[in-house]
């Protein structure tokens, strides 16, 4: 896999990442790195396949919290060069990951989008006349994004069933051992994806993937007795299904597969909700849900129909981009371009 990377390879990688970003923690931005470009990606790939190359340690800054006054929470800031790194090796990953991942699971994939998932689950939810949803929250649960809480070890074995390449491994080991520093103070958080690298996203992907896209799909529907969708935008998931037996079953199982991976998904947030239209005379469906942003819920119209309804929340605009000042989002952080049009280009 590493011998894809080459200088053009590399340079790729650079013209797709962000120009205009925050700079880590050697102060070093876009328009320095461009002086005497070519020298330096030459030895950035040296570095890499030699295993001379030392993962920078991330810079932690604190922004405003969406929907609050006083909260702020952390991002991490990679070096520039790190980017560019982490963009390479992602590019080597994108397509060997893409053949695997489900067409469900709409987070930060080529092709894929909110508004895409968003749809998704109109029409899922319409096949099954709204049904019962699982809405589960594995994001925040004490106070910590989902890509904070990985455990460094299973990801690496997750990683390592399908990626047998050295540099590779070896790469997105010293990432996960880089560290945070903080007002000159350097920590190891022994935990989670590299804050605010470009290579998060597709890592976090990954092991939702092992973790709940296959369960899912391999040992949870052939058992099910009525029809079921499940809808993943990052570390954002709901499950629908047409019976309430059904729906109860993988409720009571879900937090079992998750410690198995070592994560919890919140016990009280994480709800069983009945998203049925509206019976009899009532005017609206008996419980709601809200997902990338949007309240989903059911209301009869004019003609007495049950009507499948979206509104957008407060935050929802935050909710969906979840983004920094320097780009960087929750769970990863956004393109110009994709990797195919650089590399054709080039």
């Amino acid at each position: 896999m590493a011998h894809h990377i080459d200088v053009q390879w590399m340079y790729c990688a650079y013209e797709l990442t962000r120009k205009d970003g925050a700079v880590g923690i050697d102060g070093v931005g876009a328009k320095e790195y461009e002086v005497g470009l070519w020298p330096k990606l030459e030895n950035l790939v040296e570095q890499l396949k030699s295993g001379r190359y030392r993962a920078p340690a991330v810079k932690r800054v604190f922004i405003p919290k969406a929907g609050s006054k006083t909260e702020k929470r952390p991002i991490g800031i990679p070096t520039y060069e790190d980017k560019i790194l982490q963009r390479a090796v992602q590019m080597v990953l994108e397509p060997i990951y893409e053949q695997e991942f489900y067409d469900f699971s709409y987070g930060f994939r080529p092709g894929k989008s909110a508004h895409k998932a968003l749809e998704r689950i109109w029409k899922e939810s319409m096949d099954i006349n709204g049904g019962y949803i699982i809405d589960m929250d594995i994001s925040k649960y004490a106070n910590q994004r989902f890509d904070d809480t990985i455990p460094q070890d299973k990801l690496r074995e997750t990683v390592g069933q399908r990626v047998n390449d050295g540099v590779i491994q070896r790469m997105i080991g010293k990432w996960l051992n880089a560290g945070v520093m903080e007002q000159g103070n350097l920590e190891y958080p022994g935990k989670g994806t590299p804050q605010g690298g470009v290579i998060s996203p597709i890592l976090s992907n990954i092991y939702l993937h092992e973790v709940l896209d296959k369960w899912f799909v391999e040992m949870v529907k052939p058992c099910l007795k009525g029809r079921a969708f499940m809808v993943r935008y990052a570390d954002d998931a709901i499950i629908g299904c047409e019976l309430q037996d059904d729906a109860e079953r993988i409720m009571k199982v879900l937090p079992l597969r998750f410690a198995k991976y070592g994560l919890t998904i919140h016990p009280e947030k994480t709800k069983l909700i009945d998203f049925r239209v509206p019976q009899g005379n009532n005017r609206k469906g008996k419980g709601s849900f809200t997902f990338l942003g949007f309240k989903h819920f059911w209301k009869r119209s004019k003609k007495g129909k049950g009507s499948y309804t979206t509104k957008q929340t407060a935050n929802g605009w935050r909710e969906q981009r979840r983004q920094s000042p320097n780009g960087v989002g929750a769970f990863g952080i956004r393109r110009k371009r994709s990797n195919t049009q650089c590399l054709r280009q080039n």
